[in-house]
């Protein structure tokens, strides 16, 4: 790429502190070396190693730092304040679509359609909430990415321990409505929305969880989606609308369902979603011709935006 100059010096931050640091790690090499084999003059930075003030001295960040700390507005607001243009979603959006609870009341207000579901805690009426979300149900940490810590309930019993399990990850927890159907991703680029992939984890797992994000082998990925013409576009606009409404922008992804009724519901946003060769928007913007280093330049482009270019 001839004009990779107009970049100047960028930071490819990866790794970090959070629950998600080993993908970061696989994510940021993975884009490094794809802006580097584009004639980007690119390099890591990794936050747990580096003081975030030194940098000052690049140009820009594309940020490939998953889970707290880097999805969650902290490095947003950080380069912001050191004038620093970085990739993907600004401080607030970032903020609001790492929190859980604060994205389902957004697309609650904004009348778009996401399950039931209760913030829990020690103390909560268990039965209560049984009897008002239903059963089966999934418990999930509030500030968590990639299905950290998160668990299928099917029975009273086994509350205690999937809330055990969560808190380890977040203080702060929900329980949510199980929704029987198919899972589906929804990738955007430059605001756009890429063509639906359908997910299908093999029989022996109850979701789509972390172990078959990152490190299985026989999920299926459905491209096109296996949803009619309509049903992809209506998907689409949906989730549009939903990235939108959290003040998501630039690139991320949105995950669905769809129940057995044919009804679509909305799951949560990603605003630095993995770029491993698991990942799914790499996927998905192949499927409309972007390789991998076009996909990382097409990214990085977002940041001249207001500049010269």
């Amino acid at each position: 790429m001839s004009n990779a100059a107009k970049f100047g010096k960028v930071a490819v931050l990866l790794g970090g502190n959070s629950a998600e640091r080993e993908v970061s790690l696989d994510s940021g090499q993975a884009v490094l070396e794809a802006l580097l084999r584009s004639g980007v003059n690119a390099e890591a930075f990794d936050p747990q190693l580096r003081s975030v003030t030194e940098l000052v001295n690049y140009d820009r960040a594309f940020i490939v730092l998953h889970g707290r700390g880097g999805e969650d507005g902290q490095i947003q607001g950080a380069l912001a304040w050191m004038g620093v243009p970085y990739t993907g979603t600004g401080v607030q959006g970032s903020a609001i679509g790492m929190d859980k609870v604060k994205t389902k009341q957004i697309w609650q207000g904004s009348e778009l359609p996401t399950a039931p579901y209760r913030i829990i805690d020690q103390h909560t009426d268990l039965d209560e909430v049984i009897s008002s979300v239903g059963l089966p149900l999934i418990i999930k940490p509030v500030h968590e990415g990639s299905s950290v810590g998160m668990s299928k309930v099917e029975k009273a019993e086994d509350f205690a321990g999937a809330i055990e399990k969560a808190t380890r990850h977040d203080a702060v927890v929900m329980a949510e409505q199980w929704i029987t159907g198919r899972e589906y991703t929804i990738s955007f680029l430059n605001d756009q929305p890429l063509p639906v992939i359908r997910l299908e984890p093999p029989a022996d797992v109850a979701f789509y969880d972390y172990d078959a994000k990152y490190k299985r082998n026989d999920v299926e990925y459905g491209i096109p989606s296996g949803l009619s013409e309509s049903e992809e576009k209506r998907l689409q606009a949906l989730c549009l609308r939903a990235f939108q409404a959290v003040g998501a922008s630039g690139w991320g992804r949105i995950d669905a369902m769809q129940d057995e009724q044919g009804n679509f519901w909305l799951l949560e946003v990603n605003t630095v979603p993995g770029m491993t060769s698991h990942s799914l928007v790499p996927k998905a913007a192949k499927a409309v011709g972007y390789d991998f280093d076009e996909l990382c330049v097409a990214i990085l482009e977002q940041t001249l935006s207001g500049e010269t270019q």
